[in-house]
């Protein structure tokens, strides 16, 4: 997947410099283990963390930029937003970040051609990526582990993990009560299948990285099927419009007012 190698570098220096810039280690490190396989991920507890108590869980996918094992690089982008004391006071949930291995995807995806005129190839039924598998099996292993709220959970990821969002959504498709796909995109014929949460979609409209086309694509098929979407397009935006989606002032209100 060419697409995810070209956007490494690019984001390697952002990324060093925003997580110096963070103290992020609220966020436990753990890794979960099934059929030979590792995902690392990271959880951050609410405050006054009660184990009887039932939380939802915000599940946060990454982008590409972000993928390998030191369980650190997943946390650049979003992490900080659930740390906010007011965030932490008035939106109590656990927040699990999972990370995808390098070289990995969270959905199957494919590019044709190059860039800046490459397009993207998203599946309509595609075998799971074992990336997917593992962060299936992960979703198990917190429901067993923790007492969650199954009527308020939430899933949400950038670029690759705004793909992976809408593929996590398709294969579980009772699970979530709301999911936020920022700057991602999927196969439009798989909207008949995401008909149970409610839906926030962001994109930034000069994105040359992920093309705005994507997400208003999957809007459009999305709404044909009667589904509850809103959409925000950001005029003037790149590729990092997870910015401006995470600025939105009715971003959390929104999300934790879902319930199945």
């Amino acid at each position: 997947m060419r697409y995810f190698a070209l956007i490494n570098l690019a984001l390697l220096f952002l990324f060093s410099s925003s997580m110096q810039a963070q103290d992020l280690s609220s966020y436990q490190k753990k890794t979960f283990e099934k059929d030979g396989g590792t995902m690392p991920y990271r959880i951050l507890l609410p405050k006054d963390y009660n184990p009887s108590e039932k939380y939802p869980l915000i599940l946060f996918l990454h982008g590409s930029g972000e993928r390998g094992n030191d369980n650190e690089a997943q946390l650049v982008h979003g992490s900080n937003l659930f740390l906010k004391e007011e965030v932490r006071n008035n939106y109590k949930a656990i927040v699990v970040f999972p990370q995808c291995k390098a070289q990995s995807s969270w959905a199957k995806i494919d590019v044709e051609g190059d860039f800046p005129n490459r397009e993207f190839v998203f599946y309509e039924d595609a075998e799971a990526t074992k990336d997917m598998l593992l962060l299936e099996g992960l979703l198990k292993h917190l429901k067993k582990t923790y007492k969650l709220d199954k009527n308020r959970m939430y899933v949400g990821g950038l670029s690759m993990g705004g793909m992976g969002t809408f593929e996590l959504v398709r294969r579980n498709p009772k699970t979530f009560a709301a999911a936020l796909p920022i700057c991602g995109g999927a196969n439009p014929e798989i909207s008949k299948k995401l008909k149970k949460p409610h839906w926030w979609v962001f994109h930034g409209d000069d994105d040359q990285v992920v093309p705005e086309k994507y997400s208003s694509q999957m809007v459009d098929a999305m709404k044909a099927n009667g589904i509850d979407v809103k959409y925000s397009v950001y005029p003037g935006v790149g590729h990092n419009s997870w910015d401006n989606a995470f600025a939105e002032p009715e971003l959390l209100s929104w999300l934790f007012s879902k319930s199945k």
